[in-house]
């Protein structure tokens, strides 16, 4: 067999004419061609990778040499430092998203001082790590020539100031739009979106309203070598008014259904506690190294998990419990939990050329634990998903699983089927354990205190 058969590169990163991703025997490498020679070794020896590492502003590599031997093609092998799980920015809420931006910027200041430039500013470009933001293409940045404009602008204004515009000034909800233009949102599209008011802010007037305007001017042009060039100050000065023009947009998470269910729930705070001692025992009793939260509202119940040290991904799919979660993250340095947007009954798909360059959300896992706390009622009654399905979705992605059984005399339940017909005569506790035993064996129950409500622990069935 030959080292081409053993190594599995990385859909993603096809694009890249600098370099690819690969697996070697399970460890992550970034192989790096020989057109990118003089970069990468300008990008090492002027100290931007120690400032921007240093500064935890970028993950860190090994050098490797080329002791793998893939071709004359490869000036270098590196091994980067590696990410735990990889998310995308229609999944990120408003912060992280601006956050990712405020960093992208801040990289392409230092990066001007040490006389150097991003090529390319793509937000897949940037990943969380230990509750921040983090860049990982090591393979983006390339020499500053005095008077050169700035190659990626048109590409930041895409993939970070147009959609989080349009989740400040129209609806939060437009992010959703990166996962249908995998090149960030188009600025026609983002100006003919925005409301009138945007255009008498001069920042959004020029990068989004007139950028659009001049995209549109020139898309017939083949000769654009004349176009003006741009001094190091006048750079600087754009990249300033970026920044200011981002950390200016706001967005306040408040008045969605589910970022108040605490203060509008059946549960007292002795039985919310009961409940949290419960969890945390399924916790240890299961072992569980890793844990994905769906449904996890603002996460107080993914924090019994990460305050253990267990990285925790927190699902939820109103962006406004994200972004409350994503807040206290920041707000008290959270390490271990990374809170996503997911609509559980269609999740993130797999996308881009072939549908290969990001991965689904089933194809990001397995993880040792899943926790559904008060969410399969919701599935069930809510989505009309039969609880044979829900049982086999969650077989399909985790080994062990907390969940929580809400009857239909729960007050939050029979809030759901007061506008609507009651034809879910399978809804049963019985059915529920019945169709779940298919795939799990049942560990432990306990019925909550003061509730009607049933908390399991499983673990899924040998195959």
């Amino acid at each position: 067999m030959s080292l081409a058969d053993e190594i599995n590169i990385v859909p993603s990163s096809f694009r890249d004419p600098s370099g690819f991703l690969f697996f070697h025997k399970g460890i992550l490498y970034r192989g790096i061609n020989n057109i990118y020679k003089d970069n990468f070794d300008e990008f090492l020896n002027s100290g931007l990778y120690e400032a921007l590492t240093g500064a935890g502003l970028l993950i860190r590599h090994e050098e490797t040499g080329n002791d793998l031997k893939l071709n004359g093609e490869i000036y270098k092998v590196i091994k980067p430092e590696m990410i735990d799980f990889i998310s995308y920015p229609y999944e990120w809420c408003f912060s992280q998203l601006k956050d990712a931006a405020l960093l992208t910027l801040r990289i392409q200041k230092t990066a001007l001082e040490l006389g150097m430039s991003l090529k390319d500013c793509s937000a897949y470009n940037v990943q969380f790590k230990n509750g921040k933001p983090a860049f990982i293409d090591t393979l983006s940045f390339e020499h500053y020539t005095e008077g050169q404009p700035w190659v990626a602008y048109r590409q930041f204004c895409q993939h970070f100031l147009a959609p989080l515009t349009l989740m400040s000034y129209k609806d939060i909800r437009l992010n959703r739009l990166m996962s249908i233009f995998i090149d960030g949102v188009p600025l026609d599209m983002a100006s003919s979106l925005l409301p009138f008011r945007t255009r008498l802010r001069f920042s959004l007037l020029a990068h989004i309203h007139l950028h659009a305007r001049a995209q549109k001017r020139f898309a017939d042009k083949t000769d654009l070598k004349s176009s003006k060039k741009m001094s190091k100050a006048s750079l600087l000065g754009l990249i300033d008014n970026l920044e200011n023009t981002v950390m200016n947009l706001k967005w306040q998470a408040k008045g969605t259904e589910w970022a108040e269910y605490y203060e509008d729930t059946n549960y007292s705070p002795d039985t919310i506690n009961r409940k949290k001692k419960i969890v945390a025992a399924y916790l240890e009793k299961a072992g569980a190294e890793t844990v994905w939260d769906m449904g996890a509202n603002v996460g107080m119940f993914s924090r019994i998990a990460s305050s253990r040290g267990i990285p925790t991904i927190s699902f939820d799919i109103d962006p406004a419990c994200v972004e409350i979660s994503y807040l206290e993250v920041k707000r008290n340095n959270e390490t271990n939990i990374l809170p996503l947007l997911l609509d559980l009954t269609n999740p993130s798909p797999a996308l881009g050329w072939s549908n290969r360059e990001r991965m689904s959300f089933i194809e990001r896992g397995p993880v040792d634990m899943i926790m559904a706390l008060a969410l399969v009622h919701h599935l069930a009654i809510s989505n009309n998903v039969p609880l044979y399905n829900i049982a086999e979705m969650f077989s399909g992605i985790g080994r062990f699983l907390i969940i929580e059984f809400v009857p239909k005399d729960d007050s939050q339940v029979q809030r759901m089927l007061s506008t609507r017909e009651d034809i879910f005569s399978d809804y049963t506790q019985d059915n529920f354990e019945n169709e779940f035993l298919r795939f799990f064996n049942i560990l432990e129950s306990e019925k909550i205190e003061d509730s009607k409500r049933t908390l399991y622990l499983m673990e899924k069935r040998n195959e």
